[in-house]
């Protein structure tokens, strides 16, 4: 039962096994009750198609770097995730990006020479095995289930969804909009120690402003202005995920230094 090869696995991931019905004919799938693969995480990856969603819930920012990705911030610091509770459940009904709900499934190329694509699962995740309850992942005849093809037809759908998020970006490094972030925020009973954070990236409102009408409109047209202006509300949402860190006890004091939200 060999893994995928995995030079360097995905956020979440601690192995993967490529499924088949050779030797998972008679394996089911449990269900995903704990958050606690998201505990520690303050930053999930988001496509393209999630920002008008997501920007209700959570700050959307860029990772910094040659090669930004858009990210929803579940907390302002490395390690802490405002949206997990003790019990490592999701403490609040939020949207939860596709990246995390399709876990511990992915598609993965079994050989790097190749296109094609495979469903995987992370083995670890103790939700995929020999189980007297659960769903089953192949019928009698080694054929996928119901469920199966369900699972596999979601990683499709959101592997179409990143490379849409791929032209986005594209499009955003073309337009040359995108800035290095840096949010302040002051705390009431440290009116002189601003929070600082840096690390990520966002879109220039004033560049976006300069852009010719006619691109304008051209931006509006194929949809990506509406993602760009979710993106820029969203960052509203900064002192609220500060104020549910303060709540929390999990904001460090400025003189240790606030780690700045990117994605590792």
């Amino acid at each position: 039962m060999a893994s995928a090869p995995q030079p360097q696995l995905p956020l979440f991931y601690n192995d993967l096994l490529p499924l088949n019905s050779r030797d998972h004919a008679d394996w089911k799938a449990g269900t995903l009750e704990s958050a606690a693969y998201l505990a520690t995480t303050h930053a999930i990856p988001l496509t393209s198609d999630e920002f008008v969603d997501a920007q209700r819930d959570y700050p959307i920012v860029f990772t910094a770097g040659d090669s930004p990705l858009p990210i929803a911030l579940f907390g302002l610091n490395e390690g802490v995730n405002t949206f997990v509770g003790e019990d490592m459940k999701i403490n609040q009904v939020v949207y939860l990006p596709a990246y995390a709900r399709r876990y511990p499934f992915i598609l993965a190329k079994l050989q790097p020479t190749s296109e094609d694509m495979s469903l995987c699962f992370d083995p670890s995740s103790g939700l995929i095995g020999k189980m007297d309850e659960g769903l089953a992942m192949f019928d009698e005849a080694g054929q996928p289930t119901e469920y199966t093809q369900g699972v596999l037809e979601f990683c499709r759908r959101f592997e179409e969804a990143g490379q849409r998020t791929k032209i986005f970006m594209d499009e955003l490094a073309k337009l040359d909009v995108l800035m290095d972030g840096e949010i302040a925020i002051t705390r009431n009973d440290m009116p002189d120690t601003p929070f600082i954070y840096r690390g990520f990236r966002m879109v220039d409102e004033a560049k976006l402003r300069e852009l010719p009408a006619a691109k304008l409109e051209e931006l509006t047209k194929n949809g990506m202005l509406m993602l760009i202006y979710a993106h820029l509300f969203s960052l509203n949402l900064m002192r609220s995920l500060f104020e549910r860190q303060l709540a929390q006890g999990k904001v460090p004091t400025p003189g240790q230094g606030a780690a700045a939200p990117a994605l590792n």
